[in-house]
């Protein structure tokens, strides 16, 4: 479904990737992997059109995307989970969730009783803003207004960054739940090694903006994995 091929990008003169190769297909995880610096969020900047790409191309669903702006490629089922989690603080969470209804039809404009399935605690938090949840709970209405957009790609920025055991254990049962409904591509960025193999089919390590890495979870070398992630 999504494919990026030898993809550049630059900050001015500084080159934050270079020759970037990933796919993504529906029903699987895919993983990118490595230290802090290293490119990662930088290529998911490319790919939800953050940022633009100096050479290169993006595929999505067969269609090249790379020159379109963010809002077309969120039009197209294309979702972003950014780093930091980035709540509307003094919205509620009711009015963060309906901020995901900017890309849908009049008609699909409804919070579906889906997203309260697979995060109770927003149900209970509805009149209360973004703002004043915790770290946790803003990253499960992060992950929860992305899935308001009924994306057929969520690409998901370290969701475990600072965020305590238990709702990490909840947000990777999140994403297991949604690669079994099988039409979802999910790409997670992420630097714990221990989560993403629970949960990846394909993991990408990158350092120094190249891809060092790149196949099926069982086929890599955990061992030169956790090599290439550690300081």
């Amino acid at each position: 479904m999504l494919e990026v091929e030898k993809v550049d990008l630059h900050y001015g003169a500084a080159i934050a990737l270079r020759n970037v190769s990933v796919s993504a297909g529906a029903g699987a995880v895919t993983c990118v992997m490595g230290r802090n610096g290293v490119g990662k969020t930088s290529l998911l900047r490319a790919i939800v059109g953050a940022h633009p790409i100096s050479a290169g191309s993006i595929r999505w669903e067969g269609h090249e995307i790379s020159r379109l702006p963010m809002y077309e490629r969120a039009k197209r089922g294309i979702a972003w989970v950014p780093q930091g989690r980035d709540v509307f603080p003094l919205l509620t969470v009711k009015e963060n969730l309906e901020t995901g209804f900017a890309v849908l039809p009049r008609g699909q404009r409804k919070v579906p009783d889906e997203i309260f399935d697979l995060f109770p605690i927003l149900k209970t938090m509805l009149r209360r803003r973004g703002g004043d949840l915790s770290g946790g709970q803003q990253q499960q209405l992060s992950i929860a207004r992305a899935l308001v957009m009924k994306p057929r790609l969520i690409v998901l920025d370290e969701p475990t960054e600072g965020i305590q055991p238990s709702i990490i254990k909840d947000i990777g049962r999140v994403i297991a739940l949604l690669r079994a409904r099988g039409d979802m591509a999910i790409l997670l960025v992420e630097q714990y090694f221990d989560f993403a193999r629970e949960l990846a089919q394909t993991m990408v390590v990158m350092d120094r903006g190249d891809v060092v890495l790149s196949g099926r979870q069982q086929d890599l070398d955990e061992a030169d994995v956790r090599r290439r992630l550690s300081v």
